[in-house]
This record gives structure tokens, C-alpha cells and sequence, in this order.
């Protein structure tokens, strides 16, 4: 536990080092979370598949979209986890941000494999001892450019929500239904749900969704249930290539950084942390990524803030302006007795 006034009691936003404590948990276990490493995500959907299969999620539309390979779109009440389809027309670790590419034909691009200088073959890819940058694989495949294909690239991305250090969605939420576990982790409980919507837009992500039969809210749990009794959750459990990393935050955040670092020193300069750190406008993420570029590419917020912060200044504004009513109020009538006599 911290030791400072923001580590004893809850806070609207800034650094909250003991949230499980901060909400009522004394001798809470370990604030567990996600770290999700795109960089290793082959778009398997596993973890979708997973994460349907243990909660019993309603399925939620098998058809494409004509926009993507992906066929689920956006995370929602059927969809807790999505992972997201991108495609770009440069190589692993050299994208621009904000460069578009809605002109690129992928199924030309794809024809051309292995024809032309722009799509060099896989020994083209091996650059020799004295030009490989530090700590990539020299005289083996390298990371700019895998396989030898330098014409287009995919980001895969297995989003879900955020369980924030700061979550607007629980401070809006009038009955309850939305709670803090022991595990710093937020569940909604679907049988104290009214369906009143208040956390929709409290959302600064858009996770958290109404299902459409009934209008209550859903969510991920991080597998709240699998956590009770010592499991890990059914989509890190699935994952084939530990894209989806499940753990004690603070080791995960150890291990994020040290994972954007070897990147950096292979050449892959656009590696970047996305809600880990506690001084973003959330107080950092219980479930946070490393992206291979701008967020705003795999859909992210570029710099979320919690909905709810400026609470505390309105309530006091909305007290001002009613005491000033009153005051107003009483004037008049004073003013108006006084004429009377």
C-alpha cells in the first residue's frame, strides 16, 4: 500500500497507487491486469472464441463487414473482446502516422509478392553482421521487414476494456450495479443492472455497451470468476503466442517497458506503451498495450480522460449559482415587504 493521501482514500483522477484499498479492500491481493503485445498478435481470434465460449456471450453477427477481414467490428455488450484487423501499405516498423491508404489494392500488392524490387525475396531480409542496428538479428530475418514482404503490413490488436485506475463508468453507475473487486479490477453485475445507460457515455474508450433484448449493460470481467479461484482468464489462457499477458499490473509494466526497449534497439521505432502510465488522464489502465503505431490507428482514444473528473468543481460551481438564487430570492422578497409597509 501507499503511503501518501491519494493511496488512502478514492480519488476523482491522478495517480491511485492502492485502488482495491482505496475501495474498501484492506489486505487486497495484487492489482491484476492485461498487457496486450500486438506486435506478437496473429489475429487468431482465439481469445474471442475463448471469451464467448467461458462467459456465454451471445453471438454477434457472423457476416463481413466489406470494410475488413474482421467480422466483429468494435467491442460491445456480444463482443468483450475484438481483435482488430489493420491493414498498411509499409513494412513492420516503418508506418507513418496519420498516412492513409484507402487507395492501395492489397490483393494487387499481394499478386506482386516476390516479383519486383519493391517485394524482395526472404534473403533480402537478413542484413549482414556489420549493418544490422543493435540487438537485431543479424544474418537472420529481421523485424523491419519479415519474410521479405516490404509492400504491406498488418496490425493485429485484441482490444478490450480498460479496467481503469479512474473508471467514469462506476462513479456515474446509480445503483451499484457496477463495482470495484478486490482485484482492482471493475464487473458489472447484470442482475442489480436497471438498464439506465448513464456509464455508456461516461466511457472514455466506448467498451462498455447495452444488449439490445434487454438494455443492461455488459462488459469484460476479466474473468472475475476464473480469478476467485486462481485462474487466469479464458482469453490469456487461450492466446497462442502470449499476446494477451495476464498478471500482477506492476510486473506486466516492468515487462512492457523492457519488451519496448529491445524493440527500439531491433529498429522498431514506433513501439509505444498505450495506458500504462498512472499519470494519464485515467490514472493508467488495468489492461494496456503495445502498439506498433498512433493510437487513433487501432481506433484508441490518443489521450483518454476520465468523463467524471471535473465533478467535483461543477457541484461546487452548481452550489454557488444556487446560493446566489437564494440570495437573489430573499432580496427581492425583503425589498418587496419593505415597499409594502
Amino acid at each position: 500500500m501507499g503511503d501518501g493521501p491519494e493511496a488512502r482514500g478514492n480519488q476523482w483522477y491522478g495517480p491511485q497507487p492502492d485502488v482495491a484499498g482505496a475501495s474498501g479492500y484492506p489486505d487486497a491481493p495484487p492489482r491484476m491486469g492485461f498487457f496486450t503485445d500486438t506486435s506478437v498478435c496473429i489475429g487468431c481470434k482465439a481469445c474471442e472464441v475463448a471469451c464467448k465460449e467461458w462467459n456465454a456471450v451471445p453471438e454477434d453477427g457472423l457476416e463481413l463487414t466489406g470494410m475488413s477481414y474482421d467480422n466483429t467490428r468494435t467491442l460491445g455488450a456480444d463482443t468483450w473482446r475484438h481483435v482488430a484487423f489493420i491493414e498498411q501499405s509499409k513494412p513492420f516498423g516503418g508506418q507513418e502516422p496519420g498516412v492513409r491508404h484507402e487507395d492501395t489494392d492489397v490483393f494487387a500488392a499481394a499478386a506482386r509478392l516476390g516479383t519486383d524490387a519493391s517485394s524482395p525475396g526472404p534473403g533480402a531480409t537478413a542484413p549482414p553482421p556489420e549493418q544490422a542496428p543493435e540487438g537485431a538479428p543479424a544474418g537472420q530475418i529481421s523485424p523491419l521487414s519479415p519474410d521479405g514482404r516490404t509492400e504491406l503490413r498488418w496490425l493485429m490488436s485484441s482490444d478490450v476494456c480498460k479496467h481503469c485506475t479512474h473508471a467514469a463508468c462506476l462513479d456515474v453507475c446509480p445503483t451499484g450495479a457496477l463495482f470495484r473487486t478486490e482485484f482492482g479490477t471493475v464487473v458489472v453485475q447484470p442482475d442489480i443492472c436497471n438498464g439506465c445507460g448513464y456509464c455508456v457515455p461516461a466511457c472514455p474508450y466506448g467498451v462498455i455497451d447495452q444488449r439490445e433484448d434487454d438494455g443492461r449493460v455488459w462488459k469484460c470481467t476479466l474473468c472475475y470468476d476464473r480469478l476467485g479461484v486462481g485462474m487466469e482468464p479464458a482469453c490469456a489462457k487461450a492466446c497462442p503466442t502470449d499476446s494477451i499477458q495476464f498478471g500482477p499490473l506492476d510486473e506486466l509494466r516492468e515487462r512492457a517497458a523492457d519488451r519496448v526497449a529491445r524493440l527500439h534497439a531491433a529498429g522498431v521505432a514506433d513501439a509505444r506503451l498505450y495506458g500504462a502510465d498512472p499519470g494519464d488522464g485515467v490514472g493508467g489502465d488495468g489492461a494496456f498495450f503495445l502498439l506498433l503505431d498512433e493510437p487513433e490507428v487501432y481506433g484508441l482514444p490518443p489521450d483518454p480522460v476520465v468523463t467524471t473528473r471535473d465533478l467535483p468543481d461543477m457541484w461546487r460551481h452548481a452550489a454557488l449559482a444556487a446560493v446566489t438564487l437564494v440570495g437573489l430570492a430573499v432580496g427581492g422578497f425583503a425589498g418587496r415587504s419593505r415597499r409594502a409597509r
